[in-house]
């Protein structure tokens, strides 16, 4: 047998067996790996999808949490894993776009390290002020702010964090100057927004929508293109006079890079046919997240996009966590 002939059998019998092998797959349970404590929003939006995903793939998929460093454990967890399909990362905007300018020395790096699997949903935020303040729309609180320059304080749940970087960049499009007061999590933050002490803050829906409901807050505008089915009557941050203005979350699957194109292509199709679902379409809507569909080519399109939006957010806030 010549060298050629040899390399020619040894090719047919390798995409033979890579065949096979992905038409196996999953032949065992999956892993989903998220950088957080158990009972947050990205477990929420984990454990409403996995019942649905394990009928379309057969297997189930076991969450698993590694918290810390902003999710930054977690993935860099999932980077080192086995690329094989069997290990997966669920991240949200922190994860994915925001950490690789937050962190000087961040392990790992998204574009560089991961195979984007699906986008599932787009996140919205309120903008919401506390109800002591003498305004009922985003105009008259633009207005406010910048007749009182430097006298208006907005919370977070953190330095860093999506819901310190949606103010900035709302301070940047409207040229208003607020002082960031970041606390450890949403709701102490929430607690000094109802109360006044701090006079306005960004937050996903809806537990937004549930304050606002019960006149704890006073939501002025979503940060989506469209409005939201939670607050049909609260107006769109463009529909209020700030032009342009589109600010979302999102959340997304990966897998470690050099995973199989076959395999990425498997796991992406089941999470297209599981976002189909009218239930898991209602239930995350109540969740306060949009399905939002996109397959690995699309979805590694999109993050193209979003990672120098979000670069330039973090810079302009000033945010460094080492």
């Amino acid at each position: 047998m010549s060298n050629n002939t040899l390399r020619t059998a040894l090719a047919v019998l390798s995409l033979a067996v890579s065949t096979a092998a992905t038409a196996a797959f999953p032949d065992k349970p999956i892993k989903v790996v998220i950088g957080f404590p158990a009972g947050g929003p990205l477990d929420q939006h984990a454990r409403l999808l996995t019942d649905k995903l394990q009928a379309a793939l057969g297997q189930p998929l076991i969450v698993d949490y590694k918290p810390g460093a902003g999710g930054s454990v977690g993935a860099d967890a999932v980077a080192k894993s086995p690329a094989d399909g069997y290990t997966l990362m669920l991240a949200n905007t922190g994860v994915a776009v925001i950490n690789g300018a937050l962190y000087s020395k961040l392990p790992y790096d998204t574009q560089r390290d991961f195979v984007p699997i699906a986008r599932t949903a787009m996140q919205p935020l309120a903008l919401l002020v506390t109800p002591k303040l003498p305004v009922q729309n985003l105009r008259q609180f633009i207005d406010y702010a910048k007749a009182r320059p430097g006298q208006v304080n907005y919370g977070s749940a953190g330095n860093g964090g999506i819901s310190h970087l949606v103010p900035e960049m709302f301070k940047t499009a409207t040229g208003i100057f607020m002082v960031h007061i970041p606390y450890r999590g949403s709701a102490p933050a929430f607690t000094d927004l109802m109360g006044g002490q701090v006079q306005f803050m960004a937050e996903s829906i809806p537990q937004a929508a549930n304050y606002h409901k019960q006149g704890k807050v006073r939501a002025l505008a979503v940060t989506s293109r469209e409005r939201n089915p939670a607050l049909p009557d609260i107006p769109t941050v463009a529909e209020s006079g700030v032009k342009g203005f589109e600010v979302v979350g999102f959340y997304g699957f990966f897998a470690p890079k050099d995973t199989p194109k076959d395999v990425v292509a498997k796991l992406s199709e089941a999470f297209k046919q599981v976002l189909t679902s009218a239930e898991v379409r209602e239930r995350m809507v109540s969740q306060g997240a949009d399905p939002a569909f996109l397959g690995s080519e699309e979805f590694a399109r999109f993050l193209a996009t979003e990672t120098p939006r979000w670069r330039e957010a973090v810079k302009a806030s000033g945010a460094r966590m080492d």
